[in-house]
């Protein structure tokens, strides 16, 4: 048996090979807003957990997804109670300070949780999540702020139970007193199973479920390890841990754009995109027989071979939606595994198998029953087109805010400070003043001093005239500023009525657009409420047109089954046909056969009788004293005597002498009906009728003019003799306007040979020169036995001239 899938690994394949190929496809699509779904199915202890949590130093599936997630993501993280899940499978976005509130009031609660930085992690786990490759995402949106939510469930006969949830210890195995009943404690509560729900986007989700927020690679994988703690297992007779629950790990990654400036994360719900990816370790189908299974384990393993074959039928369900067009229901609500993941089925994602066969030679029918299944599978492809919310804001806001804000701190580093921190700088007027020529010395000494008044006043002119230049510069210099400005505002004016005229220009072709799209949008509207129309429209009569197709195909089914039905009917009663004809031919031969016998008995009688009495009307009976010797056969075939018509086997010998009879009515008219093979018997009294129309079949216009009917029947008595038959009827004319023929007498006419049945063919002395084979005494059976060893037409008996050729 061959089976094809898309891709085959080896036993020695490693885990990274494995993961390049299967999941990491999934995990890019969780980073662009798609959801997935990654099952593991096989036999019982064929390798599924091990495919999806790994052994030490060699992580399996599930560690290398949230590695790489948080290698795309993690300088893009929000801060923690940033985003914040809803009980209705949503996610709202809180302000930094509604976080940092949450965060504060988290902390001081009594049982504070450590940082991630400073946890010590399980050794159990710690070398699975040790991933070396550093995967990482291509396409991840910088403009956006992430944040990752962890659950953890298991589906324990047919019932949803969370693995995170905070359960006193040992709370399944309630304490029994020496009466073998339960202690009425308050410690004993006994685990709730969840319920399913449907959200607002028809997506399937679980009321109630613990949903952890993680940062790390390593806390993501702690909260999976505290969770697989909890699941059930048990040790039966193929696997020492086997799984009793199909357990369901889901990843759920929010991301939601920053605003325009690239600081904050947008309040709005809208812009919020929710995927989830879940890993799904399904319970491996196991045969009671061989587990040896009891009590619970039986119970249990029922459960999950009923749960598998729900998935199964449900595929196929769906396989055959597309193969054929038809729309039958899918029944995802028979099993709680299926109706949790309804809408991936309804193409809300991606689907991937991981199907683990086991060699084993004790599994070899199971394995032939999971890999038929699974190939199967491959048939069915259901996709969704996904709608991503439109941001409308630009493209790298947060690389060039976090650049703006590095080169305003460099500025500030070369500025190094504040403004007027250092030693104050001299003025520009200071400087000019500064450029003067110094005073000379104004000190007067002596009354009589002349030389320090004149040096001051030279000085003080000199100082005078550098003023009035100064100013006279200046005020050039004012004028030609204002000018300078004048223009400018001109300019600017000038510049300003030009952009006015512009913006107007502008806000006019605005208002048209404006105006347009509000006319497309108005048509778009009616177009989608066409195309809405014309959408159930074409479903009503794609409806039709299924139910008409399916109605055919019955009705093309019915005519087929009759065709064939008909056919075999056909060769049944062409066999029958061609087993009766055989086998009337065969009867009718025999009759024939038969028949040709005894005609050819009747006929060497009648013959010898004809003979015998031409023989005596031929002589005088004065000279004939005794009987004429019978003519030998030899002078029979030299002399053959001319006969009449042979008669049928109805023919009689001639008629005895009719009694007359007077008729009621001597006006009646008769009908004589005598047939063909009516045969003249040459007797003295004939039967005569008066008035009568001859006739060889009776027909309506002779009946018509006659009032009665005679009909003349020759048959062979049983002594050989011809006895002729009169039958007498009246003829009747009917309500349709024909005639009817009432019989009302029969007289018999009949010749007798006065002597007994046996003669002598020759007289008591033979003539020397006859034939000395003919002179034996004979009867009508002695001839009849000589005349069946005879052939049809042979020429050796006496009446061998009227015999014909069988056909």
């Amino acid at each position: 048996t061959q089976y094809s899938f898309k891709e085959v690994f080896g036993t020695l394949v490693v885990q990274k090979e494995l993961f390049d190929v299967v999941a990491k496809p999934l995990v890019e699509d969780l980073i662009r807003g798609k959801n997935g779904l990654l099952f593991t199915y096989g036999v019982t202890g064929s390798g599924k957990t091990h495919t999806m949590t790994g052994s030490p130093g060699d992580g399996g599936l599930l560690p290398r997804c949230l590695a790489m997630i948080f290698n795309s993501i993690g300088p893009f993280q929000a801060k923690r109670f940033v985003f914040k899940l809803d009980d209705k499978n949503g996610v709202d976005v809180q302000s930094e300070v509604e976080a940092l509130l949450e965060r504060q009031r988290r902390e001081a609660l009594p049982t504070p949780k450590t940082p991630a930085g400073k946890r010590q992690l399980d050794p159990e786990f710690a070398d699975m999540i040790d991933v070396q490759d550093h995967c990482r995402a291509e396409e991840v949106d910088e403009d956006n702020v992430y944040g990752v939510f962890v659950s953890y469930i298991e589906i324990y006969n047919n019932y949803i139970y969370d693995l995170l949830e905070e359960a006193p210890c040992d709370s399944i195995k309630p304490k029994w007193n020496n009466c073998n009943t339960p202690v009425r404690n308050g410690d004993f509560v006994p685990p709730q199973s969840k319920i399913l729900r449907e959200d607002q986007n028809h997506n399937m989700y679980v009321t109630g479920c613990t949903e952890v927020e993680v940062k790390s690679t390593e806390e993501a994988f702690e909260v999976f390890w505290r969770g697989q703690k909890k699941r059930r297992i048990a040790n039966t007779q193929l696997n020492r841990e086997s799984s009793r629950s199909h357990s369901v790990f889901i990843i759920k990654l929010a991301q939601a754009p920053l605003d325009a400036d690239g600081d904050n994360v947008l309040q709005e719900k809208e812009q919020i995109t929710l995927s989830q990816l879940s890993r799904v370790d399904l319970a491996g189908s196991e045969r009671t027989n061989r587990t040896k299974a009891e009590g619970n384990r039986l119970r249990e393993a029922g459960n999950i071979n009923q749960s598998l074959m729900t998935l199964r039928t449900c595929i196929e369900v769906l396989r055959e939606n597309q193969l054929y067009g038809t729309n039958k229901m899918v029944p995802y609500r028979d099993s709680k595994l299926t109706h949790l993941f309804k809408n991936y089925f309804d193409g809300e994602g991606k689907v991937r198998m991981i199907v683990c066969v086991n060699p084993k030679a004790e599994d070899y029918e199971e394995s032939l029953q999971v890999m038929r299944f699974a190939e199967m599978t491959q048939e069915v492809e259901v996709a969704r087109p996904l709608d991503r919310p439109l941001c409308g804001l630009t493209p790298g806001r947060r690389l060039r805010n976090q650049a703006f804000r590095e080169e305003l701190s460099r500025k500030l580093e070369l500025r190094g400070g504040p403004v007027g921190a250092g030693p104050e700088e001299p003025s520009a007027a200071e400087l000019f003043f500064q450029s003067f020529p110094p005073l000379p010395s104004c000190e007067l000494l002596d009354i009589n001093d002349d030389q320090t008044l004149p040096k001051l006043i030279e000085a003080l002119e000199q100082r005078h005239k550098m003023r009035q230049m100064l100013a006279e510069e200046f005020a050039k210099n004012v004028l030609a500023f204002k000018t300078m400005l004048q223009e400018f505002d001109s300019s600017v004016a000038s510049k300003e009525n030009y952009i006015q005229g512009k913006l107007a220009e502008k806000e006019k072709t605005i208002t048209g657009q404006r105006t347009e799209m509000e006319r497309l949008e108005k048509k778009i509207k009616t177009l989608e409420y066409k195309i809405e129309i014309l959408e159930k429209t074409a479903t009503i009569y794609e409806e039709d047109k299924r139910n008409l197709q399916q109605e055919l195909e019955s009705k093309s089914q019915k005519l087929q089954r009759q065709a064939s039905d008909k056919k075999r009917l056909e060769a049944r009663l062409q066999g029958m046909v061609a087993e009766t004809s055989l086998k009337w031919e065969k009867e009718c031969e025999r009759r024939v056969a038969a028949k040709q016998l005894e005609m050819q008995n009747k006929l060497w009688v009648k013959d010898e009788k004809l003979k015998q009495l031409k023989a005596k009307f031929a002589e005088p009976r004065a000279e004939r004293p005794e009987r004429p010797e019978r003519p030998s056969r030899e002078r029979e075939r030299e002399k053959p005597l001319p006969r009449s018509i042979s008669p049928s086997p109805a023919a009689s010998a001639p008629a005895a002498p009719l009694r007359p009879r007077r008729s009621r009515s001597a006006g009646e008219r008769w009908v004589d009906h005598r047939p063909p093979s009516h045969v003249p018997t040459e007797t003295l009294l004939q039967p005569r009728v008066p008035r009568a129309i001859t006739v060889d079949a009776p027909s309506e216009r002779a009946l018509a003019r006659c009032d009665r009917y005679l009909l003349t029947h020759q048959e062979l008595a049983s002594d050989g003799e011809i006895q002729t038959k009169l039958i007498k009827g009246d003829v009747f004319k009917t309500r349709g306007g024909g005639q009817a023929v009432q019989f009302t007498d029969i007289e018999t006419l009949k010749q007798e040979s006065p002597t007994g049945r046996k003669r002598r063919s020759s007289p008591p002395n033979p003539d020397p020169a006859g034939d000395a084979a003919d002179s034996e005494w004979t009867d009508v059976e002695t001839r009849c036995s000589v005349a069946v060893e005879m052939r049809a037409g042979s020429a050796l008996g006496p009446g061998f001239q009227h015999h014909a050729q069988p056909k």
